[in-house]
């Protein structure tokens, strides 16, 4: 990865900061997001003293679309190129929380940002190609659904309904971006990292995060072999030319059927573009 820049969002804690510490022990010049400067800064000196390459943060809350926006628009002055972008960021939240801009907490932070972001980023991408877009989705896309009639969980809510939701729609962006970026030298992967020792939930946690959680850390993955199937897809040579699949540990697997619904899919990313304010020519 010497001479290669990937920009990890989510990289504070857990898979994400594991992810940008081990590319960074592979040479590469990082760049990582959070939503707390102290807890970013705090993370790219300990990814330094590891890596010992360049490290440069980067402070968004990205469940604001305002927000994704300044950060791109920062990305894009500060680096010149970008090799790989990791959609890491995500959360869970077992009540309703709504965004400043009047969005699902959930649907806002874990798919419209990567969506925004990587469609924000996209032209630096196939600038530099060969050139990825790797998507921490979740095992939790198989028994997600699309409810176009209530994507903001204003009529119902359920936590684990809007995050299998939420994960299906990462598998959904990621199969429609691989098609639109086809011949592009830009590829587009997702990955379930498998279940990893982390605080992912503890904010506003459900019943599985308090009574199940506890009970499986013991079996749980650390974060940094949660972080392999991302450090994989984001370096590995042999993933260069794999596009539009979906990995779980070492494995290229199968997503659910309803992953490969291309009219969904399709009607997703039109969503999508309206919700986060796309131009035209965006929404494809």
């Amino acid at each position: 990865m010497i001479g290669r820049t990937v920009v990890v969002t989510g990289a504070t804690s857990g898979i994400g900061r594991a992810t940008a510490t081990g590319l960074a022990r592979m040479g590469a010049h990082v760049a990582i997001t959070g939503r707390d400067r102290g807890r970013v800064e705090d993370a790219a000196r300990e990814i330094r003293a590891v890596g010992g390459g360049q490290v440069d943060v980067f402070v968004a809350d990205m469940s604001s679309q305002a927000q994704v926006r300044r950060l791109a628009g920062e990305v894009l002055g500060r680096l010149g190129r970008i090799d790989v972008l990791v959609n890491n960021v995500g959360g869970f939240w077992n009540t309703r929380h709504v965004t400043a801009g009047g969005l699902e907490r959930t649907f806002a932070l874990n798919h419209l940002a990567p969506f925004l972001l990587t469609c924000l980023l996209l032209d630096r991408l196939t600038q530099g190609a060969p050139a990825r877009v790797v998507t921490v989705a979740s095992a939790a896309q198989a028994t997600g659904r699309i409810d176009f009639d209530d994507l903001q969980g204003r009529r119902s809510y359920s936590g684990s309904r809007a995050y299998d939701q939420s994960k299906l729609a990462n598998i959904l962006f990621t199969y429609e971006l691989a098609r639109r970026l086809r011949g592009s030298g830009v590829t587009a992967n997702a990955l379930h990292p498998g279940m990893v020792n982390t605080s992912f939930g503890a904010e506003d946690p459900g019943r599985i995060q308090r009574v199940l959680v506890p009970l499986l850390r013991p079996l749980m993955k650390s974060p940094a072999q949660g972080a392999a199937t991302s450090i994989h897809l984001a370096s590995a040579p042999a993933a260069e030319q794999t596009s539009g699949r979906y990995v779980a540990g070492d494995r290229l697997r199968r997503s659910s059927a309803r992953s490969y619904d291309q009219v969904v899919a399709a009607r997703l990313w039109a969503v999508s573009a309206d919700l986060v304010g796309l131009t035209a020519a965006a929404r494809g």
